[in-house]
C-alpha cells in the first residue's frame, strides 16, 4: 500500500515539474535565439510574445494579453538601447490593454534608430498598433495584423467600443444611464486610437491616405 501512495505522490510531483521544466528549456531556447540575432542583425532584439500556455499541475489554461507589466518591460528595453541601435521587436499577441499598446508605440517611435517589428504568426488589436510605429514590417506569408479595436472594461467584462456604438444606434426608449456612459466613452476611445494611429503614419503616408488608415483600423 505504502508503496502505490509514493508512486502516485511521485506522478503528481512529476506532474507538476514537467510543465516547469519544459517552460525553462524554452526559455533557455529563446535566449539563445535572441542573442543569435542580435549578434547577426547588431540590434536590439525584443520579444513581446503572448500564447495560451497549461500553467501549474491543475492544467489550467491562461491566455496572456498586452498589459501595463509588459509596456514597462519593453520600455526599459527601449530606454536602454543606444539611440543608434536598431531595434528589432518580435510581435506576437491578440492585443490587450490600449494605454499600454500606445505606450509601447510611440517609445518605438521617437527611437532614432532603425525599428523593425517581425510578426511570425499574428498581431492583432493593440499588436497592430505597435507594428504601426515601426519603421518595417517583416510578415510570414501566412501572419495576419488586425484591426485596432478598443476594448472598454465592465463588470462582464471586455466589450469592444465599436460594437457598444452599433448597439446604441438601434432605438431603445428603455437605456439606462449606465449604457449611455459606455457609448460615451466607447466614442472617446474609438477617437483617442484613431489620433494614435494617424500620429503614427502621418509622417509614412499621405495625409489622406494616413486619415483614411486610421479610420479603417
Amino acid at each position: 500500500m505504502g508503496d502505490i501512495i509514493n508512486l502516485l505522490l511521485f506522478l503528481f510531483l512529476l506532474q507538476a515539474l514537467v510543465p516547469f521544466l519544459g517552460r525553462r528549456l524554452l526559455e533557455f531556447r529563446r535566449g539563445v535565439a535572441i542573442q543569435t540575432l542580435e549578434r547577426r542583425r547588431k540590434s536590439r532584439v525584443i520579444t513581446l510574445i503572448h500564447r495560451q500556455e497549461a500553467v501549474s499541475f491543475l492544467g489550467v489554461p491562461l491566455a496572456r494579453y498586452i498589459d501595463i507589466d509588459d509596456s514597462e518591460q519593453v520600455l526599459r528595453a527601449i530606454r536602454i538601447t543606444p539611440p543608434e541601435m536598431p531595434i528589432d521587436l518580435i510581435l506576437h499577441t491578440p492585443g490587450g490593454l490600449t494605454v499600454a499598446a500606445e505606450q509601447i508605440a510611440c517609445a518605438l517611435k521617437r527611437h532614432p534608430g532603425r525599428v523593425t517589428v517581425f510578426v511570425p504568426h499574428y498581431a492583432m488589436s493593440g499588436g497592430t498598433l505597435i507594428a504601426l510605429a515601426a519603421d518595417e514590417i517583416v510578415m510570414d506569408p501566412n501572419a495576419v495584423l488586425g484591426p485596432v479595436d478598443p476594448q472598454l472594461g465592465t463588470a462582464q467584462g471586455y466589450l469592444p467600443a465599436a460594437s457598444v456604438l452599433k448597439a446604441l444606434e438601434e432605438p431603445n426608449p428603455n437605456r439606462d444611464d449606465q449604457t449611455l456612459i459606455l457609448g460615451d466613452l466607447a466614442r472617446k476611445a474609438i477617437r483617442q486610437v484613431y489620433t494614435t494611429v494617424y500620429d503614427l503614419l502621418r509622417d509614412k503616408l499621405p495625409e489622406d491616405r494616413a486619415e483614411e488608415l486610421a479610420r479603417k483600423l
